[in-house]
């Protein structure tokens, strides 16, 4: 059973954006001071988020290789003291893998850099054309053989999975995709749902979005049921029976996006969340991107 909240996880690529200087002497100590002090203290720093997240009960953990931050969780995990049998963890194959043709060989890295043996779901991050065929069939080894208890993707529109489903054995379990109120894609939802695929959701707050956040109707939510903006949204995501993946490292914040289960939206505000959609995509379009770039 997949939890009905997850917690995203950062790329942690900003632990090594240490400024730097014309003088080569002082550059000479900064590399130092980065590899010795910067990054340690930072992923410290990280850790002690994951663990606090733990702590208030989220075991769902969304992470990619392309976030470089897989052995932070891992260590998080080992440190927490919870079972691994208790999270849910996720991982995805990035698109330069898929480019280099070494889904394998990374996937294998992936469990090493988490500490585990297999994980709860793996997906490709993005359905890169001409590859993602490929990489799929790789990940359903990794399924069949028990390294992958779940598969899925991300990013996909329904042509892509139409396409998976009729070259490939397994379906999609999961689909993890940008879903808010900005943004609703109730066709895709409503094609997923019909041929068995969870839907997840990246950016479900739309980045606090100030068209959302200046919502009549989302203010009015928040003064009846004594809620955050983020709450209700996050409510609204879960009613839709979509799993939300929040970002946060504030810890009032990952306490208040677990907050969500003692109240409901009535149906006439689900649908009035429903119509503050715009067709707003915030992200990038699987049909209209530069892969090479994510």
């Amino acid at each position: 059973m997949m939890p009905k909240i997850g917690l995203g996880t950062d790329d942690i690529k900003y632990l090594w954006e240490v400024p730097s200087s014309s003088n080569r002497y002082f550059n000479k100590f900064l590399k130092y001071y980065k590899k010795y002090y910067w990054t340690k203290a930072k992923e410290k720093e990280y850790i002690d988020i994951l663990c606090f997240a733990f702590s208030q009960g989220y075991r769902l953990i969304d992470t990619s290789i392309s976030y470089h931050n897989e052995h932070i969780i891992g260590r998080a995990i080992k440190e927490s003291g919870i079972p691994r049998e208790e999270f849910f963890i996720t991982t995805r194959i990035g698109n330069h893998q898929q480019y280099n043709h070494c889904v394998r060989r990374s996937f294998m890295d992936s469990l090493s850099q988490l500490g585990v043996d297999y994980v709860d779901l793996l997906q490709f991050h993005w359905p890169v054309p001409e590859l993602y065929i490929e990489t799929w069939k790789e990940m359903e080894s990794f399924y069949k053989s028990g390294l992958a208890r779940v598969i899925g993707s991300a990013n996909c529109h329904a042509h892509h999975i139409e396409k998976m489903i009729s070259e490939c054995e397994v379906v999609p379990m999961v689909n993890e995709i940008e879903v808010h109120p900005l943004f609703t894609q109730k066709p895709l939802i409503d094609y997923c749902k019909k041929n068995g695929i969870q839907v997840e959701a990246y950016t479900p707050l739309a980045r606090n979005d100030q068209r959302m956040l200046r919502s009549r109707t989302v203010q009015a939510m928040m003064q009846k049921y004594e809620k955050s903006f983020q709450q209700i949204v996050l409510r609204w995501h879960i009613q839709n029976d979509i799993i939300p993946i929040p970002r946060s490292t504030n810890k009032i914040r990952l306490k208040e996006n677990l907050n969500v289960f003692d109240f409901q939206l009535t149906d006439e505000e689900m649908a009035s969340i429903d119509a503050i959609n715009i067709n707003s995509r915030l992200r990038f379009d699987p049909d209209n991107c530069d892969f090479t770039q994510l």
